[in-house]
């Protein structure tokens, strides 16, 4: 069985996270979403939250799972016995970062990391999302209904 993880801070999940994870669905026989906490970053939503999200918005995806995770990725990885990473890209500025932390990783542990390029109607982060709905912009088509009540429901940071 090839299982991949696909880590991230899905604060919040945005519909270009869930075509990742669909397309990578299709591609390997599981997929492990990993919510992963970054003590660098100020989220909006809890860890619980965003699992619990994430669970909503993949819920018809039979080998999709959900889970969360702290510290270093490599480490997560050796543990669940993960050889493949799955990262989504926007553009060549995410290209560098990512370059650079998959290097990171297999010099680490061995572990390989797998672009996949968004769909282009889905180019946009996720502290956008945040930032326009904060600023009374429409988000609708950018987040699933579950996410978009969520996110209507709770104080911005």
């Amino acid at each position: 069985m090839t299982r991949v993880v696909y880590p991230g801070s899905f604060d919040p999940v945005t519909n270009g996270h869930l075509d990742i994870i669909r397309r990578t669905a299709t591609i390997y026989d599981q997929v492990v979403v990993s919510v992963m906490v970054n003590i660098n970053k100020k989220y909006r939503f809890t860890v619980e939250e965003r699992v619990d999200m994430l669970r909503e918005v993949t819920a018809g995806l039979d080998n999709v799972r959900v889970e969360s995770s702290s510290g270093l990725l490599v480490d997560y990885c050796r543990r669940e016995k993960f050889t493949t990473i799955v990262r989504g890209l926007r553009t060549v500025r995410d290209f560098e970062g990512e370059l650079q932390m998959a290097q990171m990783n297999y010099g680490l542990a061995g572990v390989e990391t797998v672009f996949m390029m968004t769909s282009q109607k889905y180019n946009f982060s996720s502290s956008l999302v945040k930032e326009v709905m904060h600023l009374g912009g429409d988000v609708s088509h950018l987040i699933a209904p579950t996410v978009l009540n969520r996110m209507k429901g709770s104080v911005a940071p």
